[in-house]
């Protein structure tokens, strides 16, 4: 997950209040966190151990998602959409219109 330095903040304060039953997670979240910069074309720059953690090759995917971004390997997140894709519509979804 990529998150503006004020989205990151608030997802940090709200891990940061789970219980110590969730301290393996929260190791993970706020322990692997990396701050990352902008080259001079815009470019988001990722160090080679978040590449790595998140199984980052060639070509990626940044998705927006709301009040944070995702970024993904191009062929685990076209995998994971297809396998999506072929399972049930989530009940969430189900009374939604467009």
């Amino acid at each position: 997950m990529v998150f503006p330095r004020p989205e990151w903040e608030k997802f940090r304060e709200r891990i940061a209040e789970l219980p110590m039953s969730a301290q393996w997670w929260k190791r993970i979240f706020l322990g692997n966190a990396m701050d990352v910069e902008l080259d001079g074309t815009g470019r988001v720059l990722v160090s080679p151990e978040l590449r790595a953690a998140a199984g980052l090759e060639r070509e990626v995917i940044l998705m927006g998602m709301g009040r944070h971004f995702e970024l993904w390997d191009k062929a685990t997140y076209e995998a994971k959409e297809a396998e999506a894709m072929q399972g049930e519509t989530p009940d969430a979804f189900k009374e939604l219109s467009f």
